[in-house]
């Protein structure tokens, strides 16, 4: 058949067929409104008796095409009753009324859901339409500055590094403070991933729907040992069964440092060695001026796009999303390249008795990891030499040399060469999935089974190189390394959940009860070290890989009980089993109980116009913390002896087998939890938000204690010594002050007080003869910065109290004898400014108007401090003026003149500032275009800034570090980027 026959006989039929149902069809247009005259965002509209459909805008109107035939449309959207209408010949306009949404919302929990009406615990939801927007490249970067009690700071401005996530302070000393994930009912692996900056960097946050946050323990016990740092529960988006559906988002970005570190330049250097330095620094002292912070710093590119695909097939609701980011980071070579797809099969089977719920998430991530070494180089590298050599030896770059011509061991290499000498890569994925069959039984529709079978898997490997001919490793011929880790985590839940109502006594029950199986298994392989051309290094692993594995076997069980709708009572507990302790302590139980009045349902407020919602709640439970914890810490593990202690035989010397220190009854630390706290809701729920105060109490907290002398294999062991308590109050609002046909106006703010106390850290409680032990390293001191001991809070900073003259200038080695005994030690120094904020907040807006949109959020923490470690290290005049080499120093040296002889200096509260900060995370300004491409699809476009502003005393880079310690942090970027949004 000929390629014209072939058009008369098949193309030119469909052709006459497509324009013939093109005209029959016809195009509705209108607008979906409150009662107030407020849009209606994202109402669903659908044809009658068919899939055609369509969502609102953001300024309630909706276009859609329609069967000729068509008579009515269908409305609807959460928080409001559905409504049907006549489409007729013009404009269909309509006014949804808000239904109860207390009665139609409903929240995930641990293990099931419930009416939002009917929480007693300290939860909080948060759903994609209240996310961060912009470059988001992990998923907690949604909720920053949106949730009371939880505080979320970055980990750095490097790609995928991060947050670190604090809910109502740490628990732990010793083990983790992180929160449990659960997505899609699978708790995760927090620990990390090889070859990865975190491990939530796996997460597609545009596949995510909702955040749900279990703070106190009444809600997050039912989690047992895992539980203590809280709970978030990611619920990711679900498949649809009616028409199907397209949608496109790219969201591409430009990334800027906004600041550096300011060090002297290289006239000032020039003039600062020609006045104190030797003939031969005077000699070294070169000609260029060189912006080292500038030449290892670029403007950074990223682009991440979407593509979504949901749709039902033959009643199969499904979702199915790919997604790639492309991210480059501002310091060189720095690079994250993921590819993901998610994939979810949601169907019913059996007249709705049987839900299947299939869930499959895989990431796939290519990092090319620069050297952050540079970023502290940059700043001490001399400024007055060139960033290239007028040779090509040592790849063309300025280098330090001895008078052999090698590289000087001693000196800093160049911070260019860091970069590009060095070519570390990884390779990692992570797939997480779940098969959940929830069945109703036929014989009693009121008794539910379900079954949760999931894993979380990952394997992530890499390898660093560096040539013979880079100065970076040239005393060995250049490296080369490589490193692999696999991790196979699965999960076995079964449950029984019987809800029932007794209207004759007005209450109704919901009980639960099941079983639940989590086995973790990692696998680290071990490689022999290898120079450039392929000569080992050093000795081989002495294994090939090992396996730490532990297993948790746990029951639980729920009871929700609601009286007349206004007197609720949920009860729950769960027995952990865990491997990672001994016969001793193997087994815990961990209870809750919380109660529930909802006032506004009594006689004396039902009906109220002003009081639409009034909730007192009270709560207390106990939950407990294994994460952290070694797998075999309970028995004494054989390990070979390093090299350096080897025993000598005659003229050759073996490394050894030695056993490891041991604590047989060690356990998990031990969380108690109280909590009362208010809901409220006036003027129908246009202002609605929560009171909570709260008390936790960690008993058992690990702590590194001496041991006798021959009682144990080593010198310090972990012991459940210690006791400590978080006390606070959350005070979170939500508004909307303007509401109507032209303008919706929506403000939400948040604010938290939280307060930290260690009360023993000993066997012997409130021992006066123990100081407490150190913490947090120093970067260069031999010393560290922190102190955590009994009266203070966890982090609680210890340093030298400087003494200054009648100018107020710092002396440099002079410090205040505290205790007046003529000798200044350790017993000398001052404590009581902590790292961690006792006041953090947020608040966020965003101004609809039209077709417009526009919003900002901001956050703010207060009465933290930052240890100034890039002053201590670099502001001193032996920085400059170095042994080996000339370098360069902080402009901190201008005012303090110190010289870097005295030992003790670093240690001093003179490099302790104030961190508090306000900061504006997020700018973003919004237009929906409407339908486009012949009324197809809807287009909507962003423009966004990120990290806009900060406003602080620090004079640092970024105040913001949760470790307390600046030492030559990954700057955040200024984030400029442009969004666009298509829904077919």
């Amino acid at each position: 058949m000929t390629i014209k026959k072939l058009i008369y006989a098949f193309v030119l039929p469909l052709l006459l067929f497509s324009g013939q149902l093109i005209a029959q069809e016809r195009v509705v247009t209108g607008r979906v409104t409150d009662t107030s005259g407020g849009a209606v965002v994202n109402a669903s509209v659908i044809v009658k008796g068919g899939k055609t459909g369509t969502q609102t805008g953001t300024d309630g109107a909706f276009s859609l095409r329609v069967p000729a035939n068509a008579s009515t449309l269908v409305i609807s959207s959460v928080g409001y009753g559905s409504q049907e209408t006549a489409i007729g010949g013009g404009t269909v306009n309509v006014t949804l009324r808000a239904a109860n949404t207390a009665l139609s919302e409903v929240v995930v929990i641990g293990y099931g859901t419930v009416r939002k009406k009917d929480l007693t615990g300290s939860i909080t939801t948060i759903t994609s339409k209240d996310f961060q927007k912009g470059t988001i490249t992990t998923p907690e970067q949604l909720i920053s500055g949106k949730v009371a009690g939880v505080s979320i700071i970055s980990n750095g401005g490097a790609p995928g590094s991060g947050s670190t996530i604090r809910i109502r302070g740490g628990s732990s000393l010793n083990a983790s403070n992180d929160p449990l994930f659960v997505i899609d009912g699978v708790p995760m692996d927090n620990g990390g991933i090889a070859g990865a900056a975190s491990p939530l960097s796996f997460i597609n946050p545009n596949d995510i729907e909702s955040f749900t946050i279990l703070k106190d323990a009444s809600a997050a016990a039912i989690y047992g040992t895992r539980a203590s740092n809280g709970v978030i529960l990611i619920t990711t988006k679900r498949g649809r069964s009616d028409k199907f559906r397209v949608n496109f988002s790219s969201v591409n970005s430009l990334a800027q440092n906004s600041k550096q570190v300011e060090v002297l330049s290289a006239e000032q250097i020039r003039s600062i060695v020609a006045e104190k330095g030797t003939a031969t620094q005077k000699s070294q002292v070169g000609t260029a001026n060189t912006n080292w912070q500038k030449a290892i710093y670029q403007t950074a590119l990223t682009s991440d796009n979407n593509i979504s695909f949901t749709g039902g097939i033959k009643k199969l609701p499904y979702r199915l999303s790919l997604g790639y980011l492309n991210q480059q980071g501002v310091l060189k070579t720095d690079l994250l390249q993921r590819g993901s797809i998610a994939f979810v099969l949601n169907p019913t089977f059996l007249d709705g008795h049987l839900k299947v719920d299939l869930n499959l998430k895989t990431s796939l991530q290519k990092y090319h990891f620069a050297d952050q070494g540079a970023i502290g180089t940059a700043v001490y590298f001399d400024p007055t030499q060139p960033i290239y050599s007028n040779n090509k030896r040592f790849g063309g770059y300025f280098e330090w040399l001895s008078a052999d011509g090698k590289p000087n061991t001693l000196a800093a290499r160049n911070p260019l060469a860091m970069l590009y000498d060095r070519d570390a890569n990884s390779n990692t994925n992570r797939s997480i999935g779940n098969l959940q069959l929830d069945y109703k039984f036929h014989f009693l529709p009121q008794l539910r089974a379900n079954l949760n079978v999931g894993y979380d898997g990952s394997l992530g490997k890499g390898s660093t190189f560096i040539s013979d001919s880079s100065a970076l490793a040239y005393a060995v011929g250049g490296s080369f390394s490589e490193y692999k880790q696999k991790k196979e985590n699965k999960l076995l839940e079964f449950y029984l959940a019987y809800a029932t109502d007794l209207k004759s006594i007005n209450s109704r029950f919901d009980i639960l009860a099941g079983y639940s199986y989590n086995n973790y298994l990692t696998t680290n392989y071990s490689f022999a070290g290898y120079n450039a051309r392929g000569v080992q290094i050093g000795a081989s692993p002495t294994f090939p890989f090992n396996r730490p594995e532990n297993t948790l076997l746990s029951y639980f069980g729920r009871l929700n009980y609601v009286l007349d709708e206004k007197y609720l009572l949920t009860a729950t507990i769960r027995r952990d089993g865990s491997s990672r302790f001994g016969p001793l302590n193997k087994y815990g139980t961990f209870p809750s109980l919380a109660l529930s009045w909802r006032i506004n349902e009594e006689s004396f407020l039902k009906g109220s116009k002003a009081v639409s919602d009034l909730k007192l709640r009270l709560g207390y439970g106990t939950t407990g913390q294994q994460e952290g914890i070694n797998n075999y810490d309970f028995l004494s593990v054989y390990s070979l002896s390093s090299q350096s202690a080897s025993y000598q035989f005659g003229n050759t010397f073996y490394q050894m087998y030695r056993p490891s220190g041991y604590n047989p009854a060690i356990k998990w630390e031990e969380t108690t939890t109280s909590n009362i706290g208010l809901d409220y809701g006036f003027l129908n729920n246009r202002i609605t938000g929560s009171i909570d105060v709260y008390y936790k109490k960690t008993k058992d907290l690990l702590n590194s204690v001496p041991q006798t002398a021959g009682t144990n294999f080593s010198a310090y062991q972990l012991e459940n010594v210690g006791d400590m308590n978080n006390k606070g109050v959350e005070f979170n609002i939500n508004t909307q002050p303007i509401r109507n046909a032209a303008v919706t106006w929506d403000v939400a703010f948040n604010v938290t007080y939280n307060k930290n106390t260690i009360t023993n850290l000993t066997k012997v409680k409130n021992d006066p003869n123990y100081l407490g032990f150190p913490a947090g390293g120093i970067g260069g001191v031999q010393g560290f910065a922190f102190l955590n001991a009994v009266g203070g809070s966890k982090n609680t900073f210890y340093l030298y109290h400087q003494v200054y003259d009648v100018t107020g200038s710092p002396i440099e080695g002079l410090f205040e004898d505290v205790n007046r005994d003529g000798i200044i030690n350790e017993n000398d120094k001052y404590k009581g400014k902590r790292a961690d904020p006792n006041v953090f907040l947020g608040f966020s807006t965003n101004l609809t108007s039209g077709k417009w949109n526009a919003g900002f959020v901001v956050r703010g923490s207060f009465n933290n401090y930052v240890y100034n470690n890039v002053y201590s290290s670099n502001g001193r005049l032996n920085t400059i003026l170095g042994a080996q080499v000339t370098g360069n120093a902080s402009v901190n040296y201008l005012e303090t003149k110190f010289v870097g002889n005295t030992e003790q200096q670093p240690l001093s509260d003179f490099y302790l500032q104030n961190g508090s900060f306000l900061r504006m995370d997020n700018f973003n300004v919004g237009y929906n275009f409407g339908r486009v491409a012949n009324n197809r699809a809807t287009l909507r476009a962003s423009l966004g800034v990120q990290n806009v502003f900060v406003i602080t005393k620090y004079t640092g880079l970024d105040p913001e570090i949760s470790s307390g310690i600046d030492n030559n942090i990954y700057p955040r970027p200024r984030i400029y980027s442009l969004g666009l949004n298509l829904d077919f």
